[in-house]
């Protein structure tokens, strides 16, 4: 039995992985896969990716390219969710904040450095025409640390999945103000280099049980009551996220990689542009 150590956030998107597992379809193929969730979201798992501590990341597109391009030792196998990561931008529902132009120049809550949040706040300011020199950050790790940073007045808006935050916004504890969708495939599949030279056969194994996964999870008998009851969501929410949601099988293209690097150079967030041959297994 080959041991695979496999992180990613505890969100909707990864409930494929846990089925594959509980239904020990990785065990028929002598793979020991072990999933860890990761709350702190892409800082994290770019940092685990690099201390070895797992093999393999389901990761946001862009935070995983950023970390490859400033020398991760890893590479994208595939895309797994094609469709845009929709990103809510929450105030605390008591704030005096009403619209997206109360926030410029206000501080924002973000995961960690490089995580989604902080790139995100990049995009949103771009998208406002505001100045991105101009952004302030406060490192909240987790979901729970950005409600008290929000409640506190430590931080004044927070971005993150809008629907894993939509029963915040339900309980009155948010207040969404808008959207900001990412403009790539939101999630891809990462793993470190040394896993790939050694064991190109136990990897491919894992992407074809994944992928036939992904490719029928939407067909899955009463799957919307089940992601409801999983990730404690409305059963309407759930219904409107798998209507926007496509699973991917295929690797990330150069054309969109030039794009997603294209953005990323001129937010300035990286300062040079990795080949496809270093960001991409081809």
């Amino acid at each position: 039995m080959k041991t695979i150590k496999i992180a990613g956030v505890p969100e909707h998107f990864n409930l494929p992985w846990h089925l594959c597992i509980e239904n020990n379809e990785f065990e028929a193929v002598g793979i020991d896969l072990q999933w860890t969730d990761v709350p702190e979201g892409t800082g994290k798992l770019c940092q685990m990716l690099r201390n070895e501590e797992t093999d393999i990341a389901v990761i946001l597109t862009e935070g995983i390219i950023k970390d490859i391009v400033a020398g991760n030792p890893s590479k994208i196998v595939q895309v797994y969710v094609n469709s845009p990561l929709i990103w809510g931008i929450h105030v605390d529902a008591k704030s005096n904040y009403q619209t997206i132009s109360d926030l410029e120049n206000t501080k924002v809550a973000i995961s960690r450095i490089g995580s989604g949040s902080q790139l995100m706040a990049y995009v949103n300011a771009h998208n406002n025409s505001w100045k991105t020199d101009n952004l302030q950050f406060e490192i909240v790790n987790t979901i729970d640390g950005a409600v008290e940073a929000l409640s506190n007045r430590t931080a004044d808006y927070f971005m993150w999945e809008r629907f894993m935050t939509k029963p915040l916004v339900d309980k009155g504890i948010f207040r969404r103000i808008d959207d900001c969708p990412t403009p790539w495939p939101c999630f891809v599949i990462a793993v470190r280099n040394e896993i790939l030279e050694k064991h190109p056969e136990t990897i491919e194994k894992i992407l074809k049980i994944i992928n036939q996964t992904t490719s029928e999870f939407k067909e899955i008998p009463n799957i919307d009551k089940t992601l409801s009851e999983r990730y404690h969501q409305k059963q309407e929410d759930i219904q409107e996220w798998l209507s926007l949601t496509e699973w991917s099988q295929k690797q990330l293209s150069e054309e969109m990689l030039n794009k997603v690097q294209n953005q990323l150079l001129e937010l300035s967030i990286i300062d040079k542009k990795g080949t496809f041959a270093d960001i991409v297994k081809t």
